[in-house]
């Protein structure tokens, strides 16, 4: 069996350690732990000697293989002495795995820790599968290095799990986890997809500081308090149909594309933000049962059908947002925010993400079927919002400069005829020594030789009544044409083609 050499160290760990393999450059040498009765670790004890060690182990028996180097053999030597009979996969007492080293695949799958599991500091360079394991006792994962894929997919977590600054550089997924304590991710890097589907939180989840390229918490129930304070996802961040039966706060949040809470549910009080998302934050079909503080930068938030069960209040930046079909019933109010957010310290809220958007200001883009009575808008720009089908508009409450769209163009009446064109211009001077004439415009309007500055038929100087004066007045009435029985002008000229173009 091959006895591999772990990575030089400059400070020797607190253990008594194998020291193999020590030169002038390493005055460490390896890290591992003596095994039970030796001087060496684990993975450089003689053949006879290490096999004399497994043959003494049974299932459920407590190990402690510390800053230990395992190749794929040797661990699959070790968890093969501990097999279950019964179940057909390893039970282990305490686990004492710190600082150790994978070099090859890793698999605890289905296995069984009955006392505390200890990988705190431990370097994963293949596969870790630890799928289906349960742990009894606590988990401990802090700053492990998972260099391949780490699945821990339906693993079971009865005591407390840290994973503190634990860094996943490949694919993570936890997807039907149950996590029974407290769940601690602080200031985890997740590097890869990263996958907490229909997981189970029954304590707390912190995942405070933590980042994460495409995270996934689909279908995931937090039934204790969900803290995701300065969190970054750098990616895609889904929360679809996730269930919040706690508290839950997201506090400093940054994401960096879209966030998506497609109807999720809010049990108790809510607190997210102050938040930035650069792209969409989406809360479509959402219910919120207790009270709602959201304070948001970001470019676009959606809110088409959300139900809102108690009072909300929305502090935003930057948004567009769309409330088409929301509803609430009771008071919720939208507000812009003039100025950055700040933080519980004092320091704004960095908005770098945002550095590209027009502006600060939120603009409304729909209200459509909306019920505003219990509706308070505060500094926003609705001069593009859709009002259809929104109802109580009269009970709406506007607060500050709530900015909205200019009144169309008049449209100005000349006789009984609409006339949206601009005033047509005055006819020429009469030349023929007739009296003034009215002869309608191409645009169906009458023109008066006599007009006043404006255009139009100053019918107080007008030596020849127009049609429509002369309906009102017993003067200068002319006979009623004979195919509109329609009074003329007594001035308008009476020749057949004339005539036609007249009427």
């Amino acid at each position: 069996m091959p006895h591999p050499s772990p990575e030089p160290h400059p400070t020797p760990p607190g253990w008594p350690h194998c020291g193999h393999g020590t030169t002038a450059e390493d005055t460490v040498g390896c890290r591992g732990i003596h095994a039970p009765g030796h001087t060496s670790c684990l993975a450089h004890l003689a053949d006879a000697d290490r096999d004399a060690y497994l043959d003494g182990l049974i299932p459920g028996a407590d190990i402690d293989h510390r800053g230990t180097s395992f190749t794929d053999s040797l661990l699959v030597a070790l968890l093969e002495a501990l097999l279950d009979p019964t179940t057909g996969h390893a039970r282990i007492g305490e686990a004492r795995f710190d600082s150790a080293t994978f070099q090859d695949d890793a698999y605890f799958i289905r296995a069984t820790f009955g006392g505390h599991a200890w990988f705190d500091s431990a370097t994963f360079q293949g596969l870790a599968g630890f799928d289906s394991a349960t742990f009894q006792g606590l988990a401990g994962f802090d700053s492990a290095t998972f260099q391949g894929l780490a699945g821990f997919d339906s693993a079971t977590f009865r005591g407390s799990a840290h994973f503190d600054s634990a860094s996943f550089q490949g694919y993570a997924g936890f997807r039907s986890a149950t996590f029974h304590d407290l769940a601690w991710f602080d200031s985890a890097t997740f590097q890869g997809i990263t996958k907490f589907d229909s997981a189970t939180f029954k304590h707390l989840a912190r995942f405070d500081s933590a980042s994460f390229q495409d995270g996934s918490f689909v279908r995931t129930g937090f039934q204790g308090i969900g803290q995701f304070g300065q969190v970054t996802f750098e990616g895609h961040a889904s929360f679809e149909y996730a269930t919040f039966r706690g508290a839950v706060r997201f506090r400093s949040a940054i994401f960096e594309s879209d966030a998506r809470f497609d109807e999720a549910t809010f049990e108790r009080l809510v607190t997210l933000g102050p938040l930035v998302c650069a792209g969409r934050f989406v809360l479509s079909e959402a219910t919120f049962s207790g009270p709602a503080s959201l304070s948001f930068a970001a470019r676009r938030l959606e809110c088409l059908r959300t139900r809102w069960t108690s009072t909300a209040e929305l502090r935003l930046r930057y948004a567009t947002v769309d409330f088409a079909h929301a509803v609430f019933e009771y008071s919720l109010t939208i507000a812009a925010a003039a100025t950055p957010f700040v933080l519980p310290d004092g320091q704004p809220v960095d908005e770098r993400v945002l550095d590209d958007a027009p502006g600060a200001a939120v603009r409304m883009a729909s209200l459509r079927g909306v019920d505003a009575a219990h509706l308070v808008l505060a500094d926003v720009d609705l001069s593009g919002c859709l009002f259809t089908g929104t109802v109580h508009l009269d009970q709406l409450r506007l607060e500050g400069a709530c900015i909205f769209d200019t009144v169309p163009a008049a449209v100005h009446w000349r006789g009984w005829r609409p006339d949206g064109s601009p005033s047509a211009a005055p006819s020429p001077k009469n030349t023929t020594g007739a009296r003034a004439s009215h002869r309608p415009s191409r645009a169906g309007t009458w023109q008066c030789s006599a007009p006043s500055t404006s255009g139009r038929c100053n019918w107080r100087r007008c030596t020849a009544r127009c049609a429509k004066r002369s309906r009102m007045a017993s003067t200068n009435l002319g006979p009623p044409t004979s195919t509109t029985g329609r009074w003329r002008c007594a001035a308008t000229p009476t020749t057949s083609l004339e005539a036609s173009e007249a009427f």
